[in-house]
């Protein structure tokens, strides 16, 4: 795999070169396969995990049983922070979603890498601040938007930061299930694919097989009411 380029929403993306450099030299590297598990939800574990090259989605139990997906975390993401730091269950599990290089780092290694640079520890706090923040936004998109607008949020958000350009547009750099996509909406499937087929009627995005593309990102903005 080549080096890849940390977007500035990732904690490697926020470092200054210095601290960047000594947290990717931290830990035991490993490298995993697609479909792995790199935290289950429940487990007391303290470690951090560094994602060096990586694709991975979290997900959680829902009251039903069922999984519901709950983010998307790359390269450059450090996941498993709150267990590290107060010694609480893990609350989600990760699942690499494509072939994935990681750093596995300790809890005391970790302590001492943030004592020895307050900046990152910053870093650290402000994730889990826009963390929390995005998870606040979710819930009250969800309780106050339509199926399709919270669908045309999900598909903004992602494709603008995770988002490759193609020649027709914007292609979702991550694949996603229809379920997947409904726990992301909060919404019944059967309420998803109406959702996406006005989408695709409007001419705003297209789609296959684990597979979307925003042809019109503007647009797509508009519908999901976030240009006022």
């Amino acid at each position: 795999m080549s080096t890849p380029t940390f977007l500035p929403t990732t904690l490697l993306g926020r470092l200054e070169p210095t601290a960047r450099a000594e947290l990717l030299a931290a830990g035991v590297r490993r490298s995993l396969p697609a479909g792995a598990h790199i935290l289950r939800e429940g487990a007391r574990e303290t470690h951090v995990v560094l994602l060096r090259d990586a694709l991975t989605k979290v997900s959680a139990h829902m009251a039903d049983g069922r999984q519901a997906l709950l983010a998307i975390r790359v390269s450059g993401d450090l996941i498993g922070e709150i267990s590290a730091l107060n010694d609480t269950p893990r609350s989600a599990s990760v699942i690499t979603a494509a072939p994935s290089r990681i750093s596995i780092i300790h809890r005391p290694e970790f302590r001492a890498f943030l004592r020895s640079f307050p900046d990152a520890a910053l870093e650290v706090a402000g994730i889990v601040a826009d963390r929390l923040r995005r998870a606040t936004r979710h819930r009250v998109d969800f309780a106050s938007y339509p199926v399709k607008v919270r669908l045309a949020r999900v598909l903004a958000d992602i494709s603008e930061t995770y988002g490759m350009r193609v020649p027709a547009g914007v292609e979702i750099g991550v694949p996603l299930t229809q379920p997947e996509l409904a726990g992301l909406c909060a919404a019944a499937e059967v309420s998803l694919h109406k959702a996406f087929r006005e989408l695709r009627e409007a001419k705003i995005v297209d789609t296959g097989y684990r597979r979307v593309i925003v042809l019109d990102p503007e647009a797509l903005r508009v519908v999901a009411d976030l240009n006022g």
